[in-house]
Parts: structure tokens; C-alpha cells; sequence
């Protein structure tokens, strides 16, 4: 195989889903914790969120001119929504049990800030976010 042909899409490894246990309080029918799915999202996906989430501003003392200003936030909320594949957070009957519309509403009602926040960490690191460049590099030189 070349070179090139290694980077057919045919031949690209594909993303796996990773399971995680998010919260001791989602139980199954044994009390053991149910693990969350995560799958990475593609680039198109990614900046359609990123879009969503992406405004123009006033420059201050420039009349006409606007800079783009992301919501990091929502962003990173975004992103853990479109990247959890299971449970499902867009089913209505999940949302309407705890008395939201959204998936976005849903995710920030079932968790407590702390695992929010953990699942934005695994949503970024399924997605190539935690790898830095320095352990690119090193990783190709081996």
C-alpha cells in the first residue's frame, strides 16, 4: 500500500466508541452504574456547532467593524451533546421526564456540575482535543 493510499478513507482506522461511567446514580435493574457512549463527531459537525455558537461584535471605537466571538461554553456543551451516542438525550420522553425541550437542557438538568464537566473532558478528549502537539510529534518519531 502507499503512501497515499493509507489515508483512503477505506483504509483509516475508525473511531470507537468509548464507554464511561459518568454518575453512581444512574443505576441498572442489579444497582450497578450504567457507562455512558461517546463517539467522535466529524468536522462538518463540528463546525456547524462551532457556527452555532459563534457571533459577530462590535469592535469597540470602529464604526462597521465586527470581530467573531464564540461561546466557549455552549460550545463545549454542544460538542458533548452531539458526541454522547447513548442514552439517547434527544428522546422526548427523557427530556419530558424531567421537564425540559433540548438536549443541551436535558444534559445540564440530569447532571450535577461536576460530572457536566467531566463529561465535557471525555467529549473533547473522544473528539482529539487532549492530544498536544508535542505528543504527536513524539508518537511519529517512534
Amino acid at each position: 500500500m502507499s503512501n497515499l493510499q493509507a489515508f483512503f478513507a477505506q483504509n483509516v482506522e475508525k473511531a470507537q466508541i468509548e464507554e464511561h461511567v459518568i454518575s453512581k446514580r444512574f443505576k441498572d435493574e442489579k444497582g450497578n452504574p450504567i457507562p455512558w457512549k461517546f463517539g467522535a463527531i466529524d468536522g462538518d459537525t463540528d463546525a456547524a456547532i462551532r457556527k452555532s455558537c459563534t457571533k459577530r461584535m462590535p469592535v469597540p471605537g470602529k464604526k462597521g467593524m465586527f470581530m467573531p466571538e464564540t461561546d466557549y461554553d455552549l460550545y463545549t456543551l454542544k460538542t458533548a451533546v452531539a458526541t454522547i451516542k447513548f442514552p439517547d438525550l434527544n428522546n422526548a420522553e427523557l427530556q419530558s421526564s424531567y421537564g425540559v425541550m433540548g438536549a443541551e437542557s436535558l444534559l445540564q438538568k440530569m447532571l450535577k456540575p461536576g460530572e457536566l464537566t467531566e463529561v465535557k473532558k471525555i467529549a473533547q478528549s473522544v473528539n482529539g482535543f487532549d492530544v498536544g502537539m508535542d505528543e504527536l510529534v513524539e508518537e511519529a518519531k517512534n
